[in-house]
């Protein structure tokens, strides 16, 4: 029997009779560690016992030192028979020794038993007055990274055992809350004339000189913080509600199309700009146009936005198998290759033109365009040279010259389409993006007019009253300015 005990938060009235009976009746006694308040009376009491200190200065990782004292506990079970393995707290809040140690039992069927303690826990929550009720989190601090905090619960950080810890887990909280949050520093818990709880900043945690094995942090629920998705979700639901706006609740799947593509396009305005700031708050409202279709589709009973995350992480795991599975790739050219292949599968696809039908109608035509084309040149049905794309070219230009003058809409509708792409076919050639080189013209023309309306002013001239060749002769002055 292996009987593992937990000395409690520090203090000796806190040890448990159990606890104080078991390390009685045992002769081979292990702690993980000596540097706890509670040793020093079980020295007392004449209990004798090793401890794995030592294994501390043996390994480059805490995960190695625990391992290394649940293999070696096994092997003193293998020799005694029945031996304790003490560790401070309780045997199960934040000891990941002790559970590697449960771990090595069952896979070499050995008996064990927990034997019940008063946890760091239980004082902290006696001292701050805390009820777990309302939500509770606990984090070891070398685990802060790995979770994700939320204002709407109190969190325990337990483990912050200098300044260097102290501080990487006030970067992590500084991600959730405002660096001004108030939080609780609390050392040494329940232990009389040892222990500290003290208010403070979330900015000032790591600056404190007391910081030890003692030490943990405790962050109050507070709703009034840094605003999170749930409060986006929250908002949007409100605004959707029995007494929400008027506007936002006529909204529907259909009416808010023209919305999230005007705001994709905003996006791709600000990274055009190079304006983190603008990125940000277009992001933002990308962002809300998928919470608004998530409300929707909550309300009418069909998908909800965790349906919507759900989705997406399962694609992003499915497509990425040289990361989540075991295939290999070189380069981000077999990547894209694999990608295409999943994706041909998820959808049915069979042919080329599956392919090509799938692209979303909604993109913009040149963008639509140019992945029809490149879909086509998979089965080598293109051209081989630029100048062959830019024959074709003039050849769509005679076209549409024969039929300009005429009366049949249909026809020059579709010539001008079939110059179009023949431009586009020259682009994809040259290795221009379509779409970025129309929108450049555009500005330049914007950039070019407003030119010529300045002039005009200047001139006290009134633009609608100007002749084309008089607007033209700016124009052509525009035109030999660099920035224009």
């Amino acid at each position: 029997m292996i009987k593992i005990v937990g000395l409690g938060p520090g203090a000796p009235e806190a040890l448990t009779m159990g606890t104080i009976e078991a390390l009685k009746s045992v002769k081979n006694i292990y702690l993980r560690t000596e540097r706890h308040p509670t040793v020093d009376y079980i020295r007392t009491l004449g209990i004798k016992f090793e401890t794995y200190d030592s294994a501390y200065d043996s390994y480059d990782s805490f995960d190695e030192v625990y391992r290394s004292i649940a293999e070696d506990l096994i092997d003193k079970y293998k020799q005694f028979g029945e031996i304790i393995y003490a560790v401070p707290g309780h045997p199960l809040v934040a000891e990941k020794s002790v559970m590697l140690l449960i771990e090595q039992c069952k896979n070499n069927n050995i008996q064990y038993e927990i034997v019940s303690a008063v946890s760091f826990i239980d004082v902290v929550m006696e001292r701050l007055e805390i009820d777990p009720i309302e939500g509770l989190k606990i984090v070891d601090a070398f685990d802060c990274k790995e979770h994700i905090f939320d204002k709407r619960i109190g969190t325990i950080i337990t483990q912050v055992y200098d300044n260097y810890i102290a501080s990487e887990v006030k970067l992590a909280l500084s991600e959730y809350y405002k660096d001004d949050t108030e939080i609780y520093y609390i050392r040494a818990a329940g232990i009389k004339g040892m222990e500290s709880i003290r208010k403070m900043p979330l900015y000032e945690m790591d600056r404190q000189e007391d910081i030890d094995y003692l030490t943990s942090v405790y962050i109050p629920r507070v709703l009034n913080n840094n605003k999170d998705f749930y409060d986006l979700i929250s908002i949007m639901e409100k605004l959707r509600g029995e007494d929400g706006c008027p506007w936002d609740k006529e909204q529907t799947h259909e009416s808010l199309k023209k919305y999230l593509v005007e705001e994709c396009y905003e996006v791709l305005e600000a990274i055009d700009e190079q304006d983190d700031i603008k990125i940000t708050e277009e992001l933002g409202d990308v962002l809300l146009q998928i919470v608004f279709h998530a409300v929707i589709g909550k309300e009418r009973g069909y998908f909800n936005i965790n349906d919507v995350i759900e989705g997406i992480c399962e694609k992003m795991i499915l497509r990425h198998p040289h990361i989540f599975g075991d295939t290999s790739v070189k380069s981000s050219e077999e990547v894209l290759a694999n990608w295409d292949e999943i994706k041909k599968k998820e959808k049915g696809m069979e042919t080329l033109t599956d392919e090509m039908r799938h692209i979303a109608k909604g993109l913009p035509a040149l963008i639509r365009a140019e992945k029809i084309q490149e879909k086509a040149k998979k089965a080598g049905f293109d051209w081989d040279r630029v100048e062959e794309a830019l024959n074709k070219v003039f050849e769509e230009l005679d076209e549409v010259k024969e039929v300009y003058n005429g009366t049949d809409k249909a026809r020059i509708l579709e010539e001008i389409g079939d110059l179009l792409f023949a431009v586009v076919n020259v682009s994809r050639f040259l290795q221009v993006n379509p779409e970025e080189a129309l929108n450049k013209t555009s500005d330049k023309f914007i950039n070019r007019f407003s030119f010529i309306e300045k002039a005009a002013r200047e001139k006290g001239l009134d633009l609608k009253e100007m002749t084309l060749e008089q607007m033209d002769e700016i124009w052509n002055i525009a035109k030999t300015l660099k920035k224009l």
